[in-house]
């Protein structure tokens, strides 16, 4: 049996939240914020990348669907989908059991530099032409998190 994604992120957070405060005592927020960005930018591209190459899934709709069950499983996430193409998956996040998590800790901004940031990474690893938007989260206090990837150029790979 896997552990889901969520029970990751908890026993990480175990871990990462006393080390990112200590580094953030130390360096400044903006300076250790920016060296966790690129550590895990860096790992969660890669994750992207192995992702996408496993998949070979040339339906881009399919293909991050795939993915994003991944995120959601054991009731982690509660979600719309808007569309769902060969060139695009659009939805909604309505609940999010990550940010309930990091807001029951009294660390927010932590769930959102650790949890949030890395979903553009992630997108990043699924190839150049490979676009992810979204303009809110409810880490960040939004009633929803729009997340909407598309493809640039809307060819198939």
């Amino acid at each position: 049996m896997t552990v889901s994604v969520i029970e990751q992120a908890k026993i990480q957070a175990q871990v990462l939240v006393p080390l990112i405060k200590t580094l953030q005592a130390e360096l400044g927020e903006a300076r250790a914020n920016a060296l966790v960005r690129k550590a895990l930018g860096d790992l969660y591209r890669g994750f992207g990348e192995a992702f996408w190459k496993a998949k070979n899934e040339s339906n881009l709709g399919k293909a991050v669907s795939s993915a994003f069950k991944t995120y959601a499983r054991d009731d982690a996430l509660a979600y719309d989908v808007i569309e769902q193409t060969a060139d695009a998956f659009a939805f909604d996040v309505t609940r999010c059991a990550y940010a309930e998590f990091y807001k029951a800790l009294g660390e927010p901004e932590l769930g959102f530099l650790l949890i949030c940031t890395a979903d553009f990474a992630t997108a990043d690893g699924f190839g150049p032409d490979v676009r992810l938007t979204r303009t809110q989260t409810i880490m960040q206090g939004a009633s929803h998190c729009d997340f909407r990837y598309r493809r640039d150029g809307g060819g198939s790979q």
